[in-house]
């Protein structure tokens, strides 16, 4: 894990990936937990009988699980020394090359793109996460995540 100190310690990392991460399991079992949170149950999650007829072979995670992971992987890789709050700003690209079927192994690798010193001792920084899924090619996701750090205080 990459332990940063401030605004120019994360700015002198710009361009530089950090990770990888352990291997995650996708199991049926999370892929159920998160189509029962986002009400998203489509047969090619969840039926594994009619998956293994459908165009994966089996069934397959969302896609959006695969992003929910970001977070996730990029706490594994990296600290920010000092933070009084951390939010989720948004997200300025994603996408999702390859499916994730179901018992596939996940990790997730960073960069941070970009470090900007906003108002009220705040720190905006841009993240890109590339999760990988083992023995294939083209990655689950790569999505380019904006996060905001407040620094100081309690």
């Amino acid at each position: 894990m990459r332990v940063f100190r401030g605004v120019d310690g994360l700015r002198a990392a710009i361009g530089e990936e950090l990770g990888p991460t352990d291997w995650l399991l996708i199991n049926q079992a999370r892929i159920d937990t998160f189509a029962g949170a986002t009400e998203d149950r489509q047969w090619i999650h969840v039926d594994p009988e009619r998956a293994a007829a459908g165009p994966f072979g089996t069934t397959v995670a969302h896609g959006f699980l695969s992003l929910s992971l970001v977070p996730h992987f990029v706490n594994a890789v990296r600290r920010i020394e000092g933070v009084r709050m951390g939010v989720n700003y948004g997200l300025d690209r994603v996408r999702f090359p390859a499916p994730v079927p179901v018992g596939s192994r996940l990790r997730g690798r960073s960069t941070i793109l970009g470090v900007e010193e906003l108002p009220g001792d705040t720190v905006q920084t841009v993240v890109r996460t590339t999760i990988d899924i083992e023995g294939v090619a083209k990655p689950a996701c790569v999505a380019d995540m904006v996060s905001r750090y407040h620094l100081g205080g309690p």
